[in-house]
């Protein structure tokens, strides 16, 4: 369907982290340990008391934290995936890896250096990722 909108470029974003398809028990030892890296590394970036880590905290993370584990069929909306498996669908529907931009993630690299010396961002095989330590977050890449 996206193909057929003729896209100069798609780029994805999305968690590095596998809750889609796992049963209970490794969805929840998963989750656990994704999300104890995403607060852990927003513990060295905001004060606990701050107004915007409250509102993160409390709106987004938690309420993906309940659905993932708490919920089940179609009540669980966040289904996380490993960029691999989006790799696969992405080269399915037609599409080809786009390079990612230099700039880019130099300036991210630059922005990372304020907050905290334990995040990193490490490009490989033609994608971007985003990690707390040695556990990846966040991956990013982009098709045409």
């Amino acid at each position: 369907m996206v193909k057929s909108l003729c896209p100069k470029v798609v780029t994805l974003v999305e968690q590095e982290s596998n809750t889609n398809t796992a049963a209970f028990f490794p969805r929840f030892m998963e989750t656990m340990d994704y999300y104890d890296a995403m607060f852990e590394s927003i513990d060295v970036t905001l004060p606990r008391n701050h107004k915007q880590r409250i509102n993160v905290e409390q709106h987004c993370l938690a309420r993906d934290v309940v659905n993932i584990i708490a919920c089940e069929g179609a009540d669980r909306v966040e289904r996380h995936e490993l960029l691999g498996k989006w790799k696969s669908r992405f080269g399915m529907a037609g599409f080809t890896p786009y390079p990612l931009s230099p700039l880019v993630n130099s300036t991210i690299r630059t922005l990372l250096r304020n907050y905290s010396d334990k995040y990193r961002l490490e490009e490989r095989d033609g994608a971007l990722y985003l990690g707390w330590m040695k556990r990846d977050l966040v991956a990013s890449c982009a098709w045409q």
